[in-house]
């Protein structure tokens, strides 16, 4: 019977959740709002990691 459970969805952890929201709040920003603070989009994991840490 515990085949069952295999279906079932597990919850998301909130850090998976604060990671996936920093990465789109980093993919929103246009280009020029990412020169004009200097970021490269090759930083942007390192970024939103750096964000969820806080």
């Amino acid at each position: 019977m515990s085949f069952i459970f295999d279906f079932t969805p597990r919850g998301r952890r909130r850090k998976d959740q604060d990671f996936r929201n920093a990465m789109a709040l980093l993919n929103a920003m246009s280009p020029a709002d990412r020169a004009d603070i200097g970021i490269k989009q090759a930083d942007f994991t390192r970024i939103a990691r750096e964000m969820t840490r806080r």
